[in-house]
């Protein structure tokens, strides 16, 4: 075998760089995934069975286990832990269709308000979202005085509310508007009773005379959860107003939860 001079303590003589390189991406990238997969139990995890046959206290981690706890401070001076071993413990307020463990949940009471199906929501911060200068996000437009309604838009403001019955569910007494993406989120809703509702921008269909509401009936207006505060709205307000119409797009009429076919 010939040496040339140059190649003397040359690695590259020696190992196939093109391999090793191919081999440190395959680890990278293997270490990319472990990491990945854990991060992404910081909420959620550890599992809860639904096998009955499987004690309570059994809880799955899946692949690679849990990440180690870590604090976040948020620009409000709020701090949280996560994974922090808090779990949900409200009950599932149904029943698998059938007896049947995967299969379709059966509601067992009003399922408008059980918070399953379409109707499921997380139990969210009970305070409401913060502007970046502190103050809360989403207001009635009495309260933010530099907002209107664009001139050659429906103005929605006093005209009536039919839900999917067609019948007058109340008049919109005001609009909703995020301060900080200068869009509108609800319609504060006046119903024959008094009270008054929210009901959220992407459940209603504004047109030139009224707006539309298909996901729950005029009469179900009245079981909307409410707010705390007449000119605020939380997190956990927010998840509740949402699942309410969520859970009538299937559960607001019984006809709903049964096949087309």
């Amino acid at each position: 075998m010939l040496f040339h001079s140059g190649d003397v303590g040359a690695i590259t003589g020696y190992i196939d760089v093109a391999q090793v390189v191919l081999y440190l991406f395959w680890i990278f990238f293997f270490g990319l995934v472990v990491y990945l997969q854990r991060e992404g139990k910081r909420e959620g995890y550890p599992l809860l069975s639904d096998n009955p046959d499987i004690p309570s206290h059994v809880r799955y981690e899946g692949a690679f286990g849990m990440p180690e706890p870590k604090t976040f401070r948020t620009a409000h001076g709020e701090i949280f832990t996560a994974p922090n071993g808090i779990e949900d413990t409200r009950p599932i307020a149904g029943k698998y269709s059938g007896g049947v463990i995967g299969a379709a949940l059966e509601p067992i009471g009003d399922p408008m308000k059980l918070a399953i199906g379409p109707g499921s929501y997380a139990e969210r911060l009970d305070r409401p979202d913060l502007t970046f200068d502190g103050h809360p996000k989403i207001v009635p437009m009495r309260v933010a005085k530099d907002y209107w309604i664009e001139p050659n838009d429906p103005d929605p403001r006093g005209k009536p509310v039919l839900g999917g019955d067609r019948d007058v569910a109340g008049i919109v007494s005001d609009v909703w508007v995020d301060l900080a993406e200068s869009v509108i989120r609800y319609f504060e809703v006046k119903l024959p009773s008094g009270r008054t509702v929210l009901l959220p921008h992407n459940f209603a269909r504004v047109g030139d005379e009224a707006l539309m509401v298909r996901s729950i009936f005029a009469s179900q207006f009245e079981g909307v959860p409410g707010t705390k505060h007449p000119d605020q709205v939380t997190f956990l307000e927010e998840e509740r107003i949402m699942a309410y119409y969520g859970a009538g797009t299937l559960y607001a009429d019984p006809d709903r939860a049964e096949p087309i076919i």
